[in-house]
């Protein structure tokens, strides 16, 4: 391990549903009051799941990853310089487009004023409600000013592929204010998880991720996104990516041979994906020995493609290093440092 990296997704737990109140206008305090709601809880992972959260990281009583186990189990033992909070939450859940956009505020307040404030190593990731591109904008334009938000937040399964233009104002906020997209695991599971319907099991959901963040890719891609915003970066955040090598070979493969189709896309998926789309390193899928490792590494074409991250608190890896065996220190140093500089503008001030 490298000191002073950078952990580009940590996943601090909002109390419940009611911790949100204190930020949320009285109406819909009675709202929610009135519907009976209690908590937005999402099939993406499940509290009680042994993937959720790492055994030793579970506290006996009470919600986890709170700012105090965040300190002592993310911040402390690997001497993290700043950390990216990626609250996940059930907002993206709901269907009305209203209600949704206020959560997503009072969400934001929230890591604001009860993470930001109290601990200047944390930033954030902006809450949006993408049921509205509109209302999404307008929660990019709040916090746009506060430097402590380092990039707009998505899920990678949702309504429609984001590379759509109904998304494109989102993608335009995006880039205005140097704040890069991170695109992360999950569902907002109004449509089924994988493309021949609805699975049974969780490991289903979860391993159909991959498939979906290759989707994705591909969509923003070929429906011309980086051409239209050449300022933009997409960070794939809990995807994997030993997928990535193969999936460019067959993106750059159609590309060639179906480039009519597609005229506006001028250059390679391949070089699109090296100068504008990065990836957090937790899960690590890659294999086992350093050796294959190196040799993978190859196939990847590219130093700056991955990001250090934790995944605090899901059980990804145990034992105290979450970076893969055998990495030369200046690879590491790439992964833990410099890649994330390079990539959150926001972050520069951290290091100066």
């Amino acid at each position: 391990m490298i000191p002073g990296g950078i952990d580009c997704d940590i996943h601090p737990t909002l109390p419940g549903l009611r911790s949100l109140f204190p930020y949320l206008p009285e109406h819909w305090c009675e709202i929610l009051d009135q519907q009976g709601m209690h908590e937005l809880v999402s099939n993406n992972y499940p509290p009680g799941a042994p993937l959720s959260l790492r055994p030793d990281w579970r506290p006996e009583a009470g919600p986890p990853a709170q700012l105090a186990h965040i300190r002592s189990h993310a911040l402390d033992p690997w001497e993290t310089r700043a950390a990216i909070c990626n609250c996940l939450y059930g907002v993206q859940l709901l269907f009305n487009e209203d209600m949704a956009a206020a959560i997503a505020r009072a969400m934001n307040e929230w890591m604001a004023r009860e993470l930001l404030d109290l601990e200047p190593r944390l930033r954030a990731s902006i809450i949006v409600p993408m049921q509205n591109p509109g209302l999404a904008v307008e929660e990019i334009e709040r916090w746009a000013d506060d430097a402590r938000f380092v990039q707009v937040l998505l899920l990678v399964m949702g309504d429609m592929p984001l590379g759509r233009r109904v998304y494109w104002p989102v993608y335009a906020a995006a880039e205005k204010h140097g704040l890069p997209v991170g695109i992360h695991a999950g569902s907002a599971y109004h449509n089924p998880t994988t493309p021949t319907g609805w699975p049974s099991y969780h490991g289903e959901d979860y391993v159909n991720q991959a498939q979906a963040f290759q989707t994705q890719l591909g969509s923003l891609i070929y429906e011309g996104v980086f051409g239209k915003f050449p300022g933009l970066r997409v960070v794939l955040i809990e995807s994997g990516f030993t997928w990535l090598p193969a999936c460019l070979w067959r993106l750059t493969k159609f590309w060639r041979g179906l480039r009519p189709e597609v005229p506006w896309v001028d250059r390679s998926p391949a070089q699109i994906v090296r100068e504008h789309v990065r990836l957090t390193l937790q899960p690590v899928d890659g294999p086992p020995d350093a050796e294959q490792f190196e040799r993978f590494w190859e196939h990847m074409g590219s130093d700056a493609l991955l990001l250090f991250s934790s995944d605090y608190p899901h059980w990804q890896f145990e034992g105290d290093t979450p970076l893969p065996p055998g990495l030369p220190n200046a690879l590491a140093r790439k992964i833990m440092v410099d890649n994330p500089i390079a990539t959150y503008p926001r972050l520069k001030e951290v290091v100066s």
